[in-house]
């Protein structure tokens, strides 16, 4: 079932508990990977239009951690935070994604699967996102995740471009 194609990523829900995020890239996937695990570049397309990064660390190895942080233009601070389990440059990154909630700690975590797929010069990118609960998943899709992630998306392309 598509949630949303308003942009020019999809939204899919293939179970209860998971989420398909699918989005085309014109630039090939070397360049989408890159863009995608170097704090500097997330630093450029993570927020989308919706305030600035104001942190981004990435330890990218099996065990590794990541952390993103931005202040949102309501002026809110919003962070995620996770784990590599595996990582098989420039094709599948998997790890864990943990919202860190204001006053309440932390979300539980969901597994993220990204696979990166490139043909004639562009990239295809899957995210599968697997939640312990059908709450956890319904409580992400009305988030309002969507409208953030087609930003994040488009500006994520853009860098990618900016690389070549």
């Amino acid at each position: 079932m598509a949630v949303a194609s308003s942009g020019t990523a999809t939204v899919e829900l293939p179970t209860d508990e998971q989420i398909l995020i699918t989005r085309e890239f014109d630039a090939p996937r070397h360049l989408v990977f890159k863009a995608w695990t170097t704090p500097e570049l997330v630093k450029r397309w993570w927020s989308g239009q919706r305030g600035a990064v104001t942190s981004a660390e990435i330890d990218l190895r099996v065990g590794g951690s990541w952390r993103y942080v931005m202040t949102s233009s309501e002026g809110l601070e919003v962070a995620f935070h996770g784990e590599y389990q595996e990582i098989v440059p420039d094709e599948r990154l998997v790890s864990t994604e943990i919202y860190e909630i204001p006053d309440q700690g932390d979300s539980p975590p969901t597994v993220n699967t990204a696979t990166f797929t490139e043909a004639d010069g562009r990239t295809r990118l899957e995210i599968l996102v697997q939640c312990p609960s059908k709450e956890l998943r319904d409580t992400i899709i009305d988030s309002g995740m969507e409208g953030g992630m087609q930003e994040s998306m488009d500006a994520l392309e853009q860098v990618a471009i900016s690389l070549a």
